[in-house]
């Protein structure tokens, strides 16, 4: 009797013992890819509401066509003529990866509107959402 007194003694006693803290481990940050994508969705949003939802002048004969799913970390939007959007675009925006930087080219560049296009674009790329300067 007593040795099943002891076991269950000691069965009692095990159960009321806290189990042993293990320390957390240390899991290195997930870091996320830059593919520009954010960037350029922004950067394309803000074009779209500051151009084209404004009805501002300067752009109505042109439309906003976003390709921003690439596949070659180039995501870009076009403007277009308006309701023609299958002709050669006239400015290309396109960011690159890993990088801040925004590339534009095309033949609004050596328009009228060429210093336009350019400090909207600054600034909007720096971080600015404000339509006018």
């Amino acid at each position: 009797m007593a040795a099943a007194s002891t076991g269950l003694l000691l069965t009692f006693l095990a159960s009321c013992a806290t189990p042993p803290v293990v320390p957390p481990t240390k899991q290195a940050p997930v870091r996320k890819i830059d593919t520009g994508l954010d960037r350029m969705e922004r950067l394309a949003l803000t074009v779209n509401r500051c151009w084209f939802k404004s009805r501002d002048p300067a752009f109505t004969g042109y439309s906003l066509a976003p390709e921003l799913s690439s596949f070659s970390g180039r995501p870009r939007f076009l403007l277009v003529p308006k309701n023609r959007p299958e002709e050669r675009p006239l400015l290309v925006v396109e960011g690159r990866s890993g990088s801040a930087e925004v590339d534009t080219y095309g033949p609004l560049l050596q328009s009228p509107l060429r210093a336009r296009l350019e400090g909207d674009l600054a600034r909007w790329s720096a971080g600015s959402g404000d339509c006018s300067a």
